[in-house]
């Protein structure tokens, strides 16, 4: 595509384009997050419903149970009464059960039970009203249970369940991610001033970046009719949009000063930035979109929703920086270094170190890939003995009284917090085979080495086809005592009573059963996952650079990058190390869903760096310079704006880590830890010392792919060279 300015390309056209009918452009692009907004008003959100998004035999169990008609079920608390140091149980046991009664708020409460070692007591009571909202009215009985816990300090009383739980989630994660948001856009902006040195420029970025997530957050609305969005859908999308949407700001906009300073006209150094870093904007974006459509192939609620909502906010934000990006920087012209600040502002971007370094690097590529691949392979090895887990209450806030008391009953009475629930589906569950079958797995339950713990609880629906069966299961969680008691539950106990009801269905669920089956499932999609967006990775590289070894090296430095980010996860998160600087208690494995989630974000936001830099280098080689000097004036060139880049993006990721989850705490750390690498020991060490080493190879493609369309690096031919000036701001 090639039209009078001799601009080739989807990307150019649009932008020169916009810079000449910048008024369109930039009230078009007003106009189309003003409609976002407004679409987002009339077309609410269409939320999740975790209900029926499980998977394997318990996502089966749960939907089933989903629509057999049960009534809702209020939300449940537990009060645990335990010995310490004293032993007087039964007293304080009657003086909670009669200060929850008096309680406003507080519906039935359920006589006291005994656990079988005979050191605790449990008193279980329901909260009236919504159950969704209960979380908003447990305070009163919270209060209630402190005051019988400070009139028996010899005891241990302690309240746990639902509502506490999550008044404690809510309560911790507002107030995180309140400072999150007062604190992302700020310190990006202080970082970008202290970048450019100049007000305008810094607050460019920060505006579009914030308008793309608008957007996309408003576009989001409408596309939860097709893929429900669940809540952390919005944090991520910020997450992702401020880092792309300044990246891309950045390149642009340094591109276009560069080509001033060089004496370029403002109409062309516009063309040439919308000729070069508009490209590179194009086909990062594509590629991080084709990594997060990934997570598409899981089939998980959560990650079709991550995807929906990343895909939007990256689509978003190339769309404003290919078009109200250069009608902006058309229409200010020198004016974007305008309120330039004292001591900040610099005529050019190159830094001294990374000049320096690369000196180094290009005098001994062997040696510097050498030590850059131990430094990496070092940092990557803890991952060869990554773990996960699911997540748990213990994730938030773990020395809290509330995370502290659901622990302590799960350890007394295993069959109230985390029970395997059977879920027997048949035309009747009111039948003497199935009272037979119930008493069978009852005996089966108590001699069963302790594997399966009493009590037994059972809840039939009103049509009286569903029945639920609950039985507490030894261990915590996902460890070996109770993925050893699912099993036995799962392979012989169910088929051998319940499966013998004639016509009967029974599927076993439950928090343990539900994390190992999301587990399998992710472990399933993986292989699909890693082979579509490294292999769409490399045709977008292939096209884009009409090279098999830049495409291969590309893929390669970019799973280096997520392989590092793995280790450093390992070793924070999993081996413990930090955890008070962090604020976590380590569990010995990592959230599940978080090593898939790294992979398609990071190798999406790595390739954003890579596309940028080795463009500018093929522009060099394309110019007729050897490989050597095109690797030290591309990355040369190019150092500044990576750096800014990256430290826009680390610092953003970094403030992940301050909320309260664990969760959050990894994908903060594991981001800004890859992204770093990413942008030093990969960008600036590795891929130029590759690149210098393989030569003229690195452009090699075979006859029988010579048919892949010719893209231009290279900006088009410039007048004679002005000499370097100082930008001075007009009007």
């Amino acid at each position: 595509m090639e039209n009078r300015e001799n601009v080739r390309g989807i990307a150019p056209r649009i932008a020169m384009w916009s810079a000449r009918h910048r008024v369109l452009a930039i009230l078009g692009w007003i106009a189309f997050v003003a409609a976002t907004v407004m679409l987002s008003a009339q077309v609410p959100t269409e939320n999740a419903n975790y209900a029926l998004a499980g998977h394997g035999e318990s996502g089966k169990a749960d939907r089933i149970v989903e629509e057999a008609g049960f009534p809702p079920l209020p939300a449940g608390e537990m009060v645990l009464v335990q010995n310490r140091t004293g032993s007087d149980r039964v007293t304080a046991a009657e003086e909670v059960t009669s200060a929850l009664r008096k309680t406003p708020g507080v519906g039935e409460v359920q006589p006291p039970i005994e656990s079988p070692d005979g050191r605790s007591t449990l008193v279980t009571f329901d909260l009236t009203g919504d159950p969704s909202t209960a979380s908003e009215r447990v305070g009163p009985a919270l209060d209630a249970v402190a005051a019988v816990q400070a009139a028996h300090p010899d005891l241990y009383v302690a309240e746990a369940g639902d509502a506490s739980g999550d008044k404690l989630i809510g309560d911790e994660l507002e107030a995180g991610l309140n400072r999150l948001g007062m604190l992302s856009i700020p310190v990006t902006l202080g970082i970008l001033l202290i970048g450019f040195g100049a007000v305008v420029a810094a607050l460019l970025p920060v505006a579009l970046a914030v308008m793309s997530v608008v957007a996309a957050i408003g576009l989001m609305a409408v596309a939860s009719r097709f893929a429900p969005a669940v809540d952390e859908t919005t944090h991520v999308m910020l997450l992702i949009g401020l880092a792309v949407g300044v990246d891309y700001c950045l390149f642009y906009i340094r591109r276009e000063r560069d080509e001033r300073r060089k004496g370029a006209d403002p109409h062309r150094a516009l063309m040439i930035a919308a000729q070069t870093s508009g490209r590179s904007i194009w086909v990062s974006g594509l590629t991080v979109i084709v990594a997060m459509a990934g997570m598409f192939f899981t089939q998980d609620v959560t990650f079709v929703s991550f995807a929906v909502g990343t895909i939007l906010v990256v689509a978003t934000a190339v769309l404003g920086s290919l078009t109200v990006l250069p009608a902006m920087l058309s229409a200010l012209g020198d004016r974007v270094d305008a309120i330039k600040i004292p001591g900040l502002y610099r005529r050019n971007s190159q830094g001294r170190f990374w000049n320096g370094l690369l000196t180094v690097v290009l005098a001994k590529p062997l040696i510097s890939a050498l030590v850059a691949v131990a430094a990496l392979g070092v940092i990557a090895a803890p991952a060869l003995d990554l773990k996960t887990k699911g997540q748990r209450i213990q994730d938030v806030a773990p020395d809290s009284q509330v995370v502290q008391a659901f622990m302590a009953i799960g350890e007394a009475f295993p069959s109230k917090t985390t029970p395997a629930r059977i879920v027997v589906s048949a035309t009747s569950v009111s039948t003497p085979s199935f009272a037979a079958a119930l008493e069978d797995f009852r005996n089966v339950a108590q001699n069963s080495g302790g594997k399966l713990v009493e009590p037994i609880d059972v809840d039939i629906n009103p049509a009286g086809n569903v029945a639920v069966v609950a039985v507490g299961l030894t261990g915590k969680e996902e460890d070996a005592a109770s993925v050893d008691a699912l099993n036995l539950l799962r392979s012989s106990v169910v088929p051998e009573t319940f499966g013998q009801v004639p016509g009967a269905t029974a599927l076993v669920t439950g928090n343990t059963a539900s994390s190992i089956d999301y587990s399998e499932r992710l472990s399933d999609s993986l292989p699909w996952i890693f082979t579509f967006v490294l292999g769409l990775a490399f045709i977008l590289l292939l096209v884009s650079f009409r090279s098999v070894v830049v495409a291969l090296t590309g893929v390669a430095l970019n799973l280096l990058s997520v392989a590092a980010a793995y280790g450093m996860l390992v070793f924070i998160f999993q081996d413990g190390h930090f955890e008070k600087p962090l604020d976590f208690v380590a569990a010995g494995a990592i959230t599940n869903w978080m090593p898939l989630f790294l992979f398609v974000i990071l190798f999406g936001l790595s390739m954003d760096y890579h596309v940028f830099v080795v463009s500018r280098i093929r522009e060099g080689a394309d110019r007729g310079l050897p490989i050597r000097e095109a690797v030290r004036e591309g990355i040369g060139q190019t150092a500044g704006v990576i750096t800014s880049a990256a430290v826009v993006m680390v610092a953003v990721f970094s403030l992940f880590a301050t909320l309260p989850l664990i969760a959050t705490k990894e994908l903060g750390v594991g981001l800004a830890a890859a992204v770093l690498l990413d942008a030093t020991l990969i960008r600036a060490v590795l891929l130029p010392a590759v690149m210098t080493m393989l030569g003229r190879a690195n452009w090699w493609l075979p006859r029988g792919l010579r048919w892949l369309p010719e893209i231009a690096h290279e900006p088009p031919a410039a007048p004679p060279a002005q000499p370097a000036r100082e930008l001075t701001p007009i009007g």
